[in-house]
């Protein structure tokens, strides 16, 4: 749930709001300047290429409330993509379901997956009411939900990855890149690193962690010693980068489970000794592929505490026997901020101001807050490759500094 708080108070844990049903669950806390949301950035390059068009469904609206809220997600659309549509439409349900009389209406609009559709969607929402659109899921459907949505002085609360489509009025709740490498920079300076080697896929995703990782190194008096870009041959670039490792004390390698393995087994290949360096990643990490890889084991990434996706997860199956996707913390916690703006925000409960709060919220994986560029910032924890899974080595901040 959510909630608001002074900003300027000292940090301290977020209340819980109390559950409509005896046995239900405390739905988590989403405050103003406290700690609680977030979700794991392995989803990022997971659903993108699901974007086909698929059939309309009738409208959908859960709740009762007076405050109308549109939510697009691509409903109909084939495979990965209407799969964690669903999921995402579920948690969202059961954030209403959790948060005690809440005052919102949703109004569900499937896009199919397509802009056309998000488009439809986001007419038939606002012109039915809503005072604030959650959604669309993919980048290339943002904008033309953004472009109604403005035209109405409506926010959107989007759920893409791609920091692109952020900008006015239009904010990211999702698990953006760059909070996984200023964090894990961080962590690795205060630890003592100061020269860093990194290896990068050459796609957009590299280049968005290329564009937060020279920074994050510079903000911290750090240097880069070797840096390589690579596409299907890895094997030149992992000698390049081999060859430099005697004057780096980090390796950053952000790519998936799947290609982070392959890297390493091309530095390895490469003459490059892994246990005489401290291994960085990111979110991608998360994955079973890397846990299991004798290269990878102590390698630091990070991510949410994955302890509030477990308490989320068991919620979850309880009500709906099945499993989440990783992303459907996002329309949970969509819903349950929205809900706690309604109740104590009044008139300007979904402006700028409000949605920007310096102090932030907080969710089911951690805190976060909006930027006004419209992108966000995570507060993460700092994970450790193990045989048996992610270990924590440091917890997620429970406030944001100044």
């Amino acid at each position: 749930m959510v909630g608001p708080r002074n900003s300027k108070e000292p940090p301290r844990s977020p209340p819980r709001f109390q559950p409509s049903g005896a046995t239900r669950r405390t739905a988590v806390g989403l405050l103003l300047g406290a700690p609680l949301l977030g979700a794991c950035s392995g989803i990022q390059q997971t659903l993108s290429q699901f974007t086909t068009p698929g059939p309309a469904q009738e409208p959908i609206v859960a709740g009762t409330g007076q405050v109308k809220v549109g939510l697009i997600l691509p409903l109909s659309a084939p495979g990965n993509a209407g799969v964690a549509a669903q999921s995402m439409k579920n948690a969202a349900e059961m954030a209403l379901a959790e948060f005690q009389n809440p005052n919102i209406q949703l109004l569900i609009k499937d896009d199919g997956g397509n802009p056309q559709g998000a488009q439809q969607g986001s007419q038939q929402a606002l012109d039915e009411g809503a005072e604030i659109i959650l959604g669309p899921l993919f980048a290339a459907s943002v904008p033309a939900t953004a472009q109604l949505a403005r035209t109405r002085g409506v926010s959107v609360i989007a759920f893409s990855t791609d920091s692109s489509v952020a900008g006015r009025g239009v904010y990211l709740l999702s698990f953006l890149p760059e909070s996984d490498v200023n964090r894990i920079i961080e962590y690795s300076a205060s630890i003592g690193k100061r020269s860093f080697a990194a290896l990068l896929p050459e796609n957009a995703y590299g280049n968005v962690v290329e564009a937060a990782f020279k920074p994050a190194v510079g903000r911290r008096g750090g240097r880069i010693v070797a840096f390589e870009k690579y596409g299907a041959d890895r094997a030149s670039a992992a000698r390049n980068v081999a060859q430099a490792l005697g004057q780096a004390d980090a390796l950053f390698i952000a790519d998936d489970g799947d290609s982070v393995v392959s890297v390493a087994d091309a530095l390895t290949a490469a003459g490059a000794n892994l246990r005489n360096i401290q291994l960085l990643g990111t979110g991608l990490w998360d994955n079973p592929r890397v846990y299991a890889s004798p290269a990878l084991q102590g390698g630091l990434y990070a991510a949410p505490d994955p302890a509030g996706f477990r308490n989320f997860s068991a919620r979850y199956r309880a009500k709906f026997g099945s499993d989440p996707v990783r992303t459907a913390t996002l329309a949970y916690d969509a819903v349950a901020l929205v809900a706690a703006l309604a109740r104590t925000h009044g008139p300007q409960r979904f402006s700028p101001e409000v949605l920007t709060n310096p102090s932030g919220f907080a969710g089911i994986d951690g805190l976060f807050r909006f930027r006004a560029d419209g992108t966000n910032e995570r507060g993460l924890a700092v994970m450790k490759v193990a045989t048996g899974g992610g270990v924590a080595v440091a917890g997620s901040p429970k406030s944001f500094g100044a």
